[in-house]
């Protein structure tokens, strides 16, 4: 074992070669002597343990070359690109929506630039972050002002906070929502300090319960859109514009979750329909919050629209500080939000609708491609083929509602000798430079292209399988 601790070189040994001072001009002194001294630690330890040395101390060539590996590892960004074939669109897992290109544009410009974020360029003086958003959102949704905070469950609570503190707040029980991570409305109700009510029961809820519930205590009417998941049969809910009516009569303000955040009516490209944040503010409703990452296209937010002297308050609770975004992300989201001034290009210019509307045509042409590809690279063990798929929109919108797509399907061939099982498969794409991520169903493997944000660079990571 003696032997073995001798034949370890020493950190100046190494850093005084040719190629020892070749990687530190590449990665710096202090990088190389911390990641050769951990390298020298864990090769101490397989000779205690294994009584040999690791591989990568055989040789100084050998030594050299892992230490660049390891160097060039750390440098690495370990949020990957990924290539999303699971067939839902706004993936959670996977950053949900795509930017737009002039999303990305602006963003990029915030981050190299100085922006007037908070200054007033034609009075000269100091201004609020979100004046040019809500200026925007009030052309595009009808609504007096907007407050954007950094997601949907901030935008919820700053709302309650900020005026439901120690007071009621009646909603049906129907609507008491879980969103991913086990994050519930009334936890969120809980920090914000004000009680909940529940009426109704967890199918049936009528405006008399809505009525009987209400004090003088009581400070918002609120609805929650059931966006991640479904009732159905016997079931009865009340509407945003009856509660309108209801809070005039006790001169109490209804609020809306929306979460989803259409913007526009997907009715008119065959899609599931989805209620839009108009038609909230239409109804009446006092303020309504949703997400900037999920239909609407755009970065994570969390936005709320809605009277001006509300939205005032909201911006001037300590909480907004706390909650608000920052210039790159507001200058993504004001720039998708101004493609909606074109509504007739939605479609090209802004990825999620591109990829949920997709003809089913050119899908077929890019699994027929792909599957091409596949058989190319793996082994003869395996069937690719080309099956009609369904895909969903995600991020908990039209949970129970599907788009028609298409997916190349491996399985493993039951006349031949079993090859690498398919879950194992599965483990290979995900250790790609770029992982693909799919779906396992019915024993196989599929990979669904309407979920797929750039084809070209999908069948280039193919090649390296």
């Amino acid at each position: 074992m003696t032997a073995l601790f001798q034949q370890l070189p020493s950190v100046d040994k190494i850093l005084k070669t040719i190629e020892g001072e070749k990687l530190i001009d590449e990665f710096g002194h202090s990088a190389v002597v911390s990641t050769l001294r951990r390298l020298l630690s864990d090769a101490r330890e397989q000779i205690k343990q294994q009584q040999c040395l690791p591989h990568f101390f055989h040789s100084h060539e050998k030594t050299v070359h892992y230490l660049h590996q390891q160097l060039t590892k750390q440098n690495q960004v370990q949020i990957k690109t990924v290539h999303n074939l699971t067939g839902t669109i706004l993936h959670t897992n996977l950053g949900r929506a795509l930017w737009a290109d002039a999303a990305q544009q602006a963003a990029l410009n915030a981050m190299r630039h100085n922006v007037a974020l908070e200054y007033d360029l034609d009075e000269g003086v100091r201004s609020h972050r979100d004046n040019y958003i809500s200026d925007l959102l009030a052309t595009l949704t009808g609504a007096e002002a907007a407050c954007v905070v950094n997601n949907n469950a901030a935008a919820v609570l700053l709302m309650l906070a900020t005026f439901a503190k120690d007071k009621e707040v009646i909603i049906s029980r129907g609507e008491l929502i879980e969103i991913g991570g086990a994050f519930r409305i009334p936890d969120i109700m809980a920090q914000a300090g004000c009680k909940l009510v529940e009426v109704g029961t967890t199918n049936r809820t009528h405006l008399k319960d809505y009525r009987n519930a209400i004090n003088e205590n009581t400070a918002f009417l609120m609805k929650v859109h059931s966006s991640n998941y479904q009732i159905c049969g016997f079931t009865s809910s009340v509407a945003e514009q009856e509660l309108v009516e209801l809070g005039k009569e006790f001169h109490i303000p209804v609020i809306t979750d929306l979460g989803s955040g259409a913007l526009i009516d997907l009715a008119q490209y065959t899609l599931p329909a989805e209620p839009t944040v108009q038609e909230k503010v239409q109804q009446g409703v006092d303020l309504v919050s949703f997400s900037g990452d999920k239909l609407l296209g755009g970065a994570q937010a969390g936005i709320i629209v809605g009277k001006k002297a509300w939205i005032e308050r909201l911006q001037n609770h300590p909480l907004k500080r706390v909650l608000r975004c920052d210039k790159v992300i507001l200058a993504g989201l004001e720039a998708t939000l101004r493609l909606y001034l074109q509504p007739e290009k939605l479609t090209h210019t802004l990825p999620t609708l591109h990829l949920l509307t997709q003809p089913l045509t050119e899908l077929n042409a890019k699994a027929q491609q792909l599957k091409v590809r596949l058989e190319n690279r793996l082994n003869s063990g395996y069937q690719c083929d080309v099956e009609e798929s369904v895909a969903q929109i995600g991020s908990g919108s039209q949970p129970m509602a599907t788009i028609p797509s298409f997916a190349v399907t491996i399985s493993e061939k039951i006349t031949e000798k079993t090859p690498e099982k398919t879950t194992a498969l599965l483990t290979r794409f995900k250790q790609l430079d770029a992982p693909i991520i799919a779906r396992m169903e019915k024993n196989k493997i599929w990979l669904d292209l309407r979920s797929v944000a750039d084809f070209d660079a999908l069948l280039e990571t193919v090649e390296k399988l």
